[in-house]
């Protein structure tokens, strides 16, 4: 993964000094499991390129976690897309230039307006080529997008993107930093509230005024309990058209509801995430007040492996739980999760044959005995809003039921158990259709 910056002007070479970066002797750096490299293809008195590029080390991303041997492990996208990971990885070697901080005798360029043209790519992205455009745009860039189309696949996610303009070497450092993870919608790492810092530094001076603020903080932060902290963010209530409605990931609505709903019950020191996956859901709890106790089963090493390094990102965070990844089945009795005080099956049901699925929860509720049980699933019937006529949302999926089949099948596997039952929807609501998500929590009269 890398990104190219070429900058053209009278004085160009005073970059160099900006981003304090000799480009008579190559940079190479080790950052946390990654090689970052800086290079200058391109070095003249009115010309200037300057790339940086970044390896992963597939074998030290699992040095300390275990089922070393599971070789599928090494295998990643990580050292081809540019990414909030890439981004990280960079940031220190340009920090003096994201900071404005170069040599006292050169501080007069910091706000120097060059000619600059910036590459990058790929990065995967839900956004039409528009959406990403609007981004640049408002801040006076000429925007480049190439679509990740191959002979292989007629579609791609995948965009390569060149933005021009007038420019700032340290505001259109700053511009990428925030933009490019916005454009991923994805982020590699626990996010706490050294976002909202990030967010707030790199912003200074652009994100104020961006018709598309509101879309950027969302997408930035993720999770509302970090979004309200952001002085970007605005309370009040925005008129939008569809064009410009920020769209928040389903499955970060689904993990915020899950979070909401733990946080009230009295009860909720033990949790087990059952089919956990990659830990994207279990890390979320450590951070819950009042957990003691997270056991993350997952049958997959490979997916668990992912998982364990997810939760050793979170180092020495006051008050952090972290959980345990196990090995486990929904198809074998586990004495591990006998009593916990919840137990979570986050879209996990509809993974299984139906046929299965009674003698799983007669083992959850009659051996398990959780305090309360949380169950989500889609709702089928949304499927119109998003045009999928007669496709289910995952090729995985062995069937996706309606509101009124989910619920039918909530109560007739607890109709033998002293659980109340109650059921929600998450995600944007249609008129019709109801919410993308179906939730249901089941708490055991006794509890």
């Amino acid at each position: 993964m890398q990104l190219s910056v070429t900058v053209r002007g009278s004085d160009a070479d005073v970059v160099s000094y900006l981003i304090a970066k000799n480009p008579n002797n190559p940079y190479e750096r080790d950052e946390k499991g990654f090689k970052v490299r800086l290079a200058y293809p391109v070095f003249t008195k009115e010309e200037v390129q300057f790339v940086i590029y970044v390896k992963p080390d597939p074998i030290d991303l699992v040095r300390n976690s275990s089922d070393l041997f599971d070789i599928t492990h090494y295998i990643n996208d990580r050292e081809f897309a540019v990414s909030s990971l890439f981004i990280t990885s960079i940031r220190k070697a340009l920090g003096t230039a994201l900071n404005g901080k170069p040599d006292e005798k050169y501080e007069k360029w910091v706000d120097h307006l060059f000619e600059i043209k910036l590459e990058f790519g790929p990065v995967a992205t839900d956004l039409r080529n528009q959406e990403i455009a609007d981004l640049f745009e408002p801040m006076g860039y000429k925007v480049e997008i190439e679509s990740g189309e191959s002979v292989f696949f007629e579609k791609s996610s995948a965009r390569f993107v060149t933005i021009s303009g007038r420019q700032s070497v340290q505001n259109t450092l700053k511009h990428v930093s925030i933009l490019i993870p916005v454009i991923d919608n994805y982020k590699h790492y626990f996010l706490d509230e050294r976002e909202v810092e990030k967010l707030e530094r790199y912003g200074e001076g652009w994100l104020e005024t961006h018709p598309l603020k509101q879309m950027i903080v969302k997408r930035a932060l993720r999770f509302n309990a970090l979004i309200s902290k952001s002085k970007y963010y605005e309370k009040k209530p925005l008129i939008r058209n569809q064009e410009e409605s920020p769209r928040i990931r389903l499955n970060d609505q689904r993990y915020e509801a899950i979070l909401n709903v733990i946080r009230t019950l009295p009860q909720r020191e033990t949790i087990v995430d059952l089919g956990a996956g990659e830990g994207r859901l279990s890390v979320q709890l450590g951070f819950v007040e009042g957990v003691k106790e997270i056991l993350s089963i997952e049958p997959s090493s490979k997916a668990r492996l992912k998982a364990i390094e997810r939760f050793g990102q979170v180092i020495n965070k006051e008050g952090y739980v972290e959980p345990q990844s196990l090995i486990g089945s929904l198809f074998y009795f586990d004495s591990r999760l006998q009593n916990k005080d919840i137990i979570i099956l986050c879209e996990v049901i509809e993974h299984i044959d139906e046929e299965r699925l009674p003698k799983i929860f007669n083992t959850i509720f009659n051996d398990y005995r959780p305090k309360t049980l949380i169950v989500t699933t889609p709702n089928q019937e949304y499927n119109v809003v998003y045009e999928m006529d007669e496709a289910m949302r995952h090729n995985d999926h062995r069937y996706e039921w309606t509101r009124a089949e989910f619920a039918q099948h909530v109560e007739l596997w607890s109709q033998n158990y002293p659980y109340q039952i109650s059921i929600q929807g998450i995600g944007e609501e249609h008129p019709t259709y109801g919410q993308p998500t179906q939730m249901a929590i089941l708490r055991r009269e006794e509890a």
